[in-house]
């Protein structure tokens, strides 16, 4: 069985990754549709965030900080690309004439970055396929710095758990470091080939394509390097925290 299991090893973990995110996208699922948002202490919210607490865990062990997602030429892009937030398009706040992105939390260089002095770093494209939790996917194209890069430029700590983000929507995530350093994890700038339009997420927006839609960020206003949970907006409310693979 032990010579089985290693000879398999990297399809058994395949196979066992998309079950283990079935399971966790149920279980959320399930809370919220049985009225339990997970903020109480009784008993069976106590034993729902030991599950999710589990899955996290398994998951972020399975993590391969060295397997790419799936890349599509241009031709499979999406059009129209469609819209998703968890308000109306009308909805949508301005982002102030100044806006620049807050960097703090366990970094050296603790200042706010311009969208020129972002524009000006390396960048990187990628024509991946953003899926939701809801069950649609699109495939669209993405440019912006490579996060690791960005990172490492700010003197972040790479032994840190977690990076956080807020944003200008009221909206917040959080991913774990192995993820933030993926080399297909960006700062977007860029969709369709054009800078980032208000829909997608201008100014600048994470594109993290090993992890679901809505761990990817827009109108980010900070982003914190920390070693303390900082869970997020639909996290806190029961969705599956790490929501990768």
């Amino acid at each position: 069985m032990r010579d089985f299991r290693t000879r398999f090893a990297p399809e058994i973990a395949r196979v066992e990754r998309r079950g283990l995110l079935r399971g966790a996208l149920s279980l959320g699922a399930v809370s919220m549709l049985a009225g339990c948002d997970l903020s109480g202490d009784g008993p069976i919210d106590r034993a729902l965030w030991a599950m999710l607490r589990f899955s996290d865990r398994v998951q972020a062990a399975l993590f391969d900080p060295r397997r790419l997602a799936a890349t599509f030429p241009a031709s499979a892009i999406t059009r129209p690309p469609r819209f998703n937030a968890y308000y109306p398009l009308r909805e949508l706040r301005p982002i102030p004439d100044d806006w620049s992105l807050e960097v703090g939390g366990l970094v050296e260089d603790k200042r706010d970055f311009s969208l020129a002095e972002l524009a000006a770093m390396p960048q990187a494209s990628q024509i991946t396929r953003h899926i939701c939790v809801e069950g649609w996917s699109q495939i669209g194209q993405w440019r912006g710095v490579p996060f690791a890069w960005f990172l490492k430029r700010v003197g972040a700590d790479l032994r840190a758990k977690y990076v956080a983000f807020d944003c200008y929507d009221d909206y917040s995530t959080s991913i774990d470091m192995a993820s933030a350093l993926h080399p297909q994890t960006i700062l977007a700038l860029e969709f369709d080939f054009a800078a980032l339009s208000r829909p997608f997420g201008a100014p600048v927006r994470l594109r993290i394509p090993t992890k679901l839609g809505f761990k990817n960020p827009k109108y980010i206003a900070a982003i914190t390097v920390t070693n303390q949970y900082p869970g997020g907006y639909w996290e806190d409310q029961g969705y599956n925290w790490f929501s990768g693979s």
